[in-house]
């Protein structure tokens, strides 16, 4: 019985001692993982906004009579190019031909009537002299010469009327432009002034696109301006066109609304395009870029930098001096490509974390590694003799 209880108190004992010198052994050290950052810098970049826009035409004028009558011809093709002053329609002028012959023989009349009552005039007033006639009938004689002056104003009037109106017969292009298609055909009766216009002329080179803006949005661009680095952009504008190609063709931001449309809390601005080919047809739907402002201080990192949340909120992780993992929360403004514009979270000169975040966790211990991104978005080795570089696997 001793001898047992002595056996087991020597293998407890060993196993003890057994223990005790696995504890004392020192552990084998884990090794650190190797991640790829970028370090964070400033770059110019262009702040371009995008906007939805329809074209317009520079100059538009609906062709209206002036007089009535039945049109006798239509002396244009339609959708040709008409010129300022060139005839449209002939309206029947026989009417207002009339009137200006009757206007112009009233005047003639007049003429004669005037020429009466002046030598009269002059007749009575030397007989006043030698009391030949009676002073009631001078003053007659006078007072027929004034409203025979009078009167040749007034039929000088209608005649120039009756010219006006005989010549509205025939309706002129207002503008020069592209004309439509025309309302009215030969034979029909209009009025002056009607609610329906016969055509309408467009002037197309150049032309307009109206775009609108969110007034919040111009708040925030106008707030920008005021950074430090943020400069006057150039205000040209590139379109995109219904089909997703690009007008070849650039223009200039021309203007920007006074006031801002209650209804959609939006603001319009306008650009505007030459359109030499007449590519650009008043409706079209585009899509516009505006060169707003510069900022030569932007910070832009790779997207695959930056990650987000499920309630979307952005961040990154940052490797610090002592090569362990921070997590920052960001704010990003818009992307560039394959790149996010950063407006706060990041500072120059931070180690940005872009390769290798799956196998880390904040506050792990990294062995950094530089790399950055070529034109083609690939992460690749950056090397101290600045040699050709090796890519960097994900």
């Amino acid at each position: 019985m001793k001898s047992s209880t002595y056996i087991g108190a020597v293998l407890l004992l060993v196993a003890l001692l057994s223990g005790c010198q696995q504890e004392s052994m020192p552990a084998k050290n884990m090794p650190i993982t190797a991640v790829s950052y970028i370090p964070v810098t400033t770059s110019e970049h262009n702040i371009d906004t995008q906007m939805q826009g329809r074209v317009v035409a520079s100059v538009i004028a609906e062709v209206r009579p002036q007089v009535g009558g039945i049109v006798e011809q239509r002396l244009f093709e339609e959708g040709n190019t008409v010129e300022q002053g060139q005839l449209l329609y002939q309206i029947d002028p026989a009417t207002y031909q009339a009137a200006y012959n009757e206007a112009k023989a009233n005047l003639s009349s007049a003429k004669a009537t005037l020429e009466t009552a002046k030598v009269k005039d002059q007749r009575y007033a030397s007989l006043l002299k030698i009391d030949g006639v009676s002073q009631q009938d001078t003053d007659d004689a006078h007072a027929t010469y004034l409203e025979a002056q009078a009167n040749i104003e007034k039929f000088e009037a209608a005649l120039a009327t009756a010219s006006i109106n005989l010549e509205f017969t025939k309706v002129k292009a207002p503008i020069s432009g592209h004309i439509g298609i025309s309302n009215v055909t030969q034979g029909a009766l209009v009025t002056a002034q009607q609610s329906t216009a016969m055509a309408t002329i467009r002037t197309l080179d150049p032309i307009y696109v109206d775009m609108t803006k969110s007034s919040k949005e111009l708040l925030k661009l106008r707030q920008l301006m005021t950074e430090n680095g943020v400069t006057q952009g150039t205000t040209e504008v590139t379109l995109t066109l219904e089909d997703g190609s690009e007008y070849e063709l650039k223009g200039q931001l021309k203007m920007q609304e006074v006031s801002v449309d209650a209804s959609t809390g939006t603001v319009t601005l306008r650009a505007e395009f030459p359109n030499p080919n007449g590519v650009l047809l008043p409706g079209m739907f585009v899509r516009t870029q505006v060169n707003e402002a510069v900022n030569e201080n932007a910070i832009l990192v790779p997207q695959q930098g930056i990650y987000h949340t499920a309630t979307g909120e952005a961040y990154a992780y940052v490797i610090n001096q002592n090569n362990l993992v921070e997590k920052r929360v960001v704010e990003t403004v818009n992307a560039v490509d394959n790149k996010w514009v950063i407006a706060s979270g990041l500072s120059v000169n931070d180690k940005l974390l872009v390769e290798g975040s799956s196998k880390v966790r904040p506050g792990s211990e990294v062995k950094p590694i530089e790399v950055q991104m070529d034109e083609h978005g690939t992460m690749i080795t950056v090397t101290d003799s600045n040699n050709a570089s090796t890519e960097v696997g994900k």
